[in-house]
């Protein structure tokens, strides 16, 4: 038995099975995993199994440390997959986005609208998403209003704005998969940002769509290889509850942008390589993004591509 405990390995991602052997990533090899030996491993695991939960799908706070936790069922009995989540939510100007991305994406703290950050497992989408929420609430205050299954990055709590106003978040989950309550509740309590965690039902696409013209900031998440394949997902998960014409209508009059992030280089010194799309957040005025997107046919090529132009030579997007 290692006298280390648990939080002092280096790991993001953890594996426990019935067995409670504990595996963690093996640094030395690409993709390869190695076992664990931590001291309080039987404290862990009685709390991993202990909390109440109905879905596979949960949080867990162990020490101070918040872990999302997929509970999967194997051939062999249960299996624990926990990511291991920052104790802070990190500053989106120490991720290694370039300046003017974070630029214009920070001029739009004064809009309403949606913002989609997409990606595939592990890209760091939660985080990105995340960071940015919480440079809003420091920008200049404000209430904000998360509805996550389960909540990831410690959001929650009380934000000074650099103006010396009051930033305030909080932070929710989603139970037995409704997100139709939180939603209604987080409306009534008349916030200024709502972050809608990742998209994967036709309910909780429904109710993203429904809150993105609503008048707020809406922020969400979304598995996705590409920005049209984010797109066409959120239209997909929608059109179980409303017709796609009627879903791609209130995505082109509530979109403000969607990002596609992939993080690039070796596991200790990644870097995010992200592709963007973004509407004028001006509705009133003419808008190529959103007449396309409103036709239905996603042809976006080029528009990421004189967009990512006009970024590089800081020239206006609109």
């Amino acid at each position: 038995m290692s006298n280390s405990r648990l939080l002092q390995y280096n790991f993001s991602d953890l594996y426990v099975n019935v067995n409670k052997d504990f595996y963690i990533s093996d640094e030395r090899y690409v993709n390869s995993l190695k076992k664990i030996e931590p001291s309080d491993k039987d404290d862990f695991y009685e709390k991993l199994i202990n909390i109440p939960h109905k879905e596979p799908s949960y949080s867990m706070n162990y020490k101070g440390t918040l872990f999302r936790v997929e509970y999967v069922v194997s051939i062999n009995g249960g299996m624990y997959c926990l990511r291991r989540m920052p104790a802070l939510v990190p500053s989106i100007h120490n991720l290694n986005y370039d300046h003017r991305f974070i630029q214009y994406i920070l001029s739009l703290a004064d809009q309403s609208g949606l913002i989609i950050w997409a990606g595939s497992t592990g890209s760091g989408k939660t985080t990105a998403i995340s960071a940015l929420l919480a440079e809003y609430l420091k920008l200049q205050g404000g209430f904000a209003y998360t509805i996550e299954d389960p909540a990831e990055m410690p959001l929650d709590g009380e934000y000074e704005a650099f103006n010396g106003a009051i930033g305030f978040c909080k932070q929710t989950e989603v139970k037995n998969d409704d997100w139709g309550k939180p939603l209604k509740s987080a409306l009534r309590s008349r916030p200024r940002y709502i972050f809608i965690g990742e998209i994967r039902t036709p309910d909780g696409a429904k109710e993203c769509l429904r809150a993105a013209i609503s008048g707020h900031l809406v922020l969400t998440t979304i598995h996705a290889s590409s920005i049209t394949d984010a797109i066409s997902s959120l239209i997909k998960y929608a059109s179980y509850s409303m017709s796609e014409a009627s879903a791609y209508d209130i995505l082109s009059r509530g979109l403000l942008g969607v990002i596609k992030q992939d993080l690039i280089g070796v596991e200790s010194h990644r870097k995010p390589h992200v592709e963007s799309l973004f509407a004028n957040p001006d509705i009133n005025k003419g808008c190529q993004v959103r007449a396309i997107i409103r036709s239905g046919k996603l042809n976006l090529a080029t528009s990421i591509e004189m967009q990512a132009i006009k970024m590089a030579q800081c020239t206006p997007l609109f």
